[in-house]
């Protein structure tokens, strides 16, 4: 029955806290996607044209 109580009061505490969060606006949400959408692409892009050119240098070096 000891779980039950700390299950319980678990549960108490998380809503409360719950009720604490400043959730965000769907303008705020929707900005934030974007920003995050955006800076993924740019880093992908980043990444894939870094990793093209230090392969062509690799199969320069091994011919």
């Amino acid at each position: 029955m000891d779980f039950l109580r700390r299950a319980q009061e678990f549960v108490r505490e998380v809503i409360a806290e719950f009720r604490k969060v400043t959730w965000p606006s769907r303008q705020e949400l929707i900005n934030s996607t974007v920003v995050v959408i955006a800076v993924t692409v740019v880093v992908a892009l980043f990444l894939g044209s870094v990793d093209i050119v230090l392969a062509k240098i690799v199969e320069a070096i091994l011919r």
